[in-house]
């Protein structure tokens, strides 16, 4: 699943398509999970609205209209958001995690049956297409005023967390620290990928209790998640089997993994073995000695 850096570049390089212009042409698939709004009302009130922001809230991307509704989107596990003269690789087919092959070239973009929703714009440029090979992606409108249930239960986002906010946040949790940084309500945007980054880096087991760590530690795991996040933004985000970016290019962070999906491989601290196991139903990786 997509978590921040991965959203975080998507907004970039979808900002570019969406913010300015005005909505000529809305065509969608039929109702499905896919849409929280249904097709027919989404068509009718995204119709003639000019973009005019668009953020990302956590692991959300928040498009503001000029008549102050908003368009809220989430890519799911498999979800593309794409600009129309690009096409990416088939969501169905996996990537290997690190690789030194040239990455291909991106082909013009072809809407297929899993491109749910497709943004044609009065103004010259490339349309905008949502493709969702699982539809668990979600696309709703959102009344100008209204809350959303989806982003207020939304914890702070974790390119701005403190080490003094995650230990307070932390005091009530006797969960594993791995499974509460995947809590959305407590840290929004950190997903599976991140949180085994960021506790490598930070040194601290997957497994501890959250509320045992330290005020240090939590200044740590703060400064290690900004670290990781930013890196990962930087590089593109990380490509493990369906993610492509609005251009059709693959992420290149998952060559910088430390830990991820590098179980049996040698630390590249110490050259312990790294472990996986299974925390919460999510594959876990870590160093057994560096990490306490």
């Amino acid at each position: 699943m997509p978590e921040l850096p991965e959203v975080e570049v998507t907004r970039r390089q979808i900002e570019r398509v969406l913010v300015g212009r005005t909505v000529a042409e809305v065509e969608t698939t039929a109702p499905s999970y896919f849409f929280l709004t249904p097709p027919s009302e989404l068509r009718s009130r995204l119709l003639g609205r000019r973009v005019t922001r668009l953020e990302r809230v956590g692991k959300y991307l928040v498009g503001h209209l000029d008549d102050g509704s908003r368009l809220l989107l989430h890519l799911g596990m498999t979800g593309q958001l794409i600009a129309a003269r690009m096409q990416p690789e088939p969501a169905t087919a996996k990537r290997r995690t690190r690789s030194t092959a040239p990455k291909k070239e991106a082909e013009p973009f072809e809407c297929d049956r899993h491109t749910h929703l497709v943004l044609t714009f009065r103004e010259p440029g490339p349309r905008l297409c949502f493709r969702d090979v699982r539809k668990f992606g979600k696309v709703a409108w959102i009344p100008k005023g209204a809350a959303n249930e989806r982003l207020d239960k939304l914890g702070p986002d974790a390119l701005r967390v403190t080490g003094k906010a995650l230990f307070q946040a932390t005091r009530s949790r006797s969960i594993p620290i791995k499974t509460a940084l995947l809590d959305q309500s407590l840290l929004a945007g950190v997903g599976n990928i991140y949180a085994d980054e960021a506790l490598f880096v930070a040194k601290i087991r997957s497994t501890r209790p959250a509320n045992r760590l330290t005020v240090a530690e939590c200044d740590a795991l703060a400064g290690a998640l900004k670290q990781v996040l930013k890196r990962s933004i930087a590089t593109g985000g990380s490509t493990i089997s369906d993610y492509v970016r609005p251009d059709g290019r693959d992420g290149g962070y998952q060559e910088h993994h430390l830990v991820y999906g590098r179980e049996g491989e040698p630390c590249p601290r110490c050259g312990t073995p790294i472990r996986r196991i299974v925390l919460a139903g999510r594959s876990t990786h870590f160093c057994p000695r560096c990490q306490k």
